[in-house]
């Protein structure tokens, strides 16, 4: 049987022990992001409640300066990235007290600040 924890700690925990071995793997039609732990064989789901993409250090005239967009463009833009590059995203920065995460893409140099409604860990 799996076993389900619903806690942001346990994220922290894997996050702060073994930083490397976390991806991001995919994002699931319910506003749900996928991540997963080579080292200790946990799925991390993070059920999104809003994303704020930040744009690269050195932006495209095109792109704004970070300005808070709606979920669903924040997720579409997060999708995007995941689709054209997975490798490059990663897990950069969370904190459990306020729900948040960060996910940063190497490629195009975004950050995406994500807030959390929930958070939940399956074992494998």
């Amino acid at each position: 049987m799996v076993q389900v924890f619903r806690s942001g700690a346990f994220l922290q925990q894997c996050w702060s022990v073994h930083p490397l071995c976390i991806a991001v793997k995919r994002m699931a039609d319910d506003r749900t992001l996928i991540l997963s732990c080579s080292s200790c064989r946990s799925v991390h789901r993070l059920r999104l409640a809003s994303v704020v993409v930040r744009a690269a250090a050195v932006p495209d005239q095109s792109e704004d300066s970070g300005a808070p967009v709606d979920l669903h463009k924040g997720q579409s833009q997060l999708s995007g990235c995941l689709d054209a590059h997975p490798s490059a995203l990663s897990l950069r920065a969370m904190d459990v007290i306020e729900d948040v995460a960060l996910i940063r893409c190497a490629e195009c140099r975004r950050h995406y600040a994500l807030r959390v409604a929930s958070f939940e860990t399956r074992q494998r």
